[in-house]
């Protein structure tokens, strides 16, 4: 707990030196961006997403075939992942060795260790929640794939590809324990709330404010964390992997109310790399028959999230 604890509160230095300071992050540092770090905005009722019938749960067929983005990976030799540095136990920079660690990163190693014979041979790049999609568009590219929590929807299915799914999920919503909330229109009505922008808990906001008096958007989940520790915000909208999270950072805070919106989280990888998508593919299918994902969950998940099952999407 102590040392989760001070994660927090070294982002929320990091967090009111960019507020007061505007400063941004070093060159492959990820993090919050100074020029829009919190935006806060009426909250009004938009149409739903137009492709809410999408299927999240598919991609394409498991294959492990030499295209053009593996062979530019093996000629590069390494794997470039674009990842979360303060998710705990999902992408976290551990702070006795300095090494980023969880989950998602286990995935990244597996994929490493399959495209090129090392898990080593991976280079993490942290990035921002609100950033994602747009990495993966950008050309050049400076990844190859993202995984970093990153739930399957159809707005963004629209825009980029993803592997099959390797973890359930749904929205929750974390609040302090002191607020008593039993629902979540208790917990979020009348509220200021707080969503990463560009994460799917701050479309569904849009979407349906669900009652919020106002949405604050920081770049990365974390920040909505440290933003109701210093009492800028009320509650959080996260999906329920980061929300386990965030309460198991701090003790104070707790999931209130119902979970909604079930979906899929999934390696986010560029529409145009397929041979990468399928390779991604059969590493999760590997994971998961030799033992990998369950002994990844073992050691960082099940302590907070309990009974895997519930989680596992096959």
């Amino acid at each position: 707990m102590r040392r989760a604890r001070t994660r927090t509160l070294l982002a929320a230095a990091a967090l009111l030196a960019g507020l007061l300071g505007g400063g941004g992050s070093a060159a492959g540092a990820g993090g919050t961006r100074g020029e829009a770090l919190v935006h806060a905005a009426a909250a009004a009722p938009q149409s739903a997403p137009e492709a809410e019938n999408c299927d999240t749960g598919t991609s394409l067929p498991p294959a492990q075939r030499d295209g053009a983005r593996i062979q530019e990976i093996r000629k590069r030799g390494y794997l470039i992942v674009g990842v979360d540095q303060s998710a705990y136990n999902w992408g976290y920079r551990d702070s006795q060795t300095g090494r980023i660690e969880g989950f998602d990163i286990d995935l990244a190693r597996a994929v490493a260790r399959s495209v090129l014979g090392d898990p080593d041979k991976v280079r993490l790049k942290t990035i921002a929640t609100a950033d994602r999609v747009e990495l993966l568009r950008a050309q050049p590219r400076t990844i190859d794939l993202i995984a970093r929590a990153m739930t399957v929807t159809c707005d963004r299915l629209e825009q980029i590809s993803f592997s099959s799914p390797y973890f359930k999920v749904s929205q929750r919503v974390v609040a302090p324990k002191a607020a008593h909330a039993r629902s979540v229109a208790e917990a979020l009505g009348g509220k200021r709330v707080c969503a990463a922008l560009n994460s799917s808990s701050h479309s569904e906001l849009k979407r349906d404010p669900h009652g919020a008096a106002s949405v604050v958007t920081p770049d990365n989940q974390l920040d909505c964390l440290v933003l109701m520790e210093l009492g800028e915000a009320d509650a959080t909208l996260s999906d329920s992997s980061l929300a386990a999270a965030m309460v198991a950072q701090d003790q104070t805070m707790e999931l209130a109310g119902e979970s909604f919106l079930p979906t899929y989280m999934g390696v986010g990888i560029s529409k145009d790399d397929t041979d990468l998508i399928a390779w991604v593919n059969q590493v999760l299918v590997d994971w998961r028959n030799n033992g990998g994902w369950q002994a990844s969950y073992d050691r960082w998940l099940r302590p907070v999230m309990g009974d895997p099952g519930p989680y596992r999407p096959w």
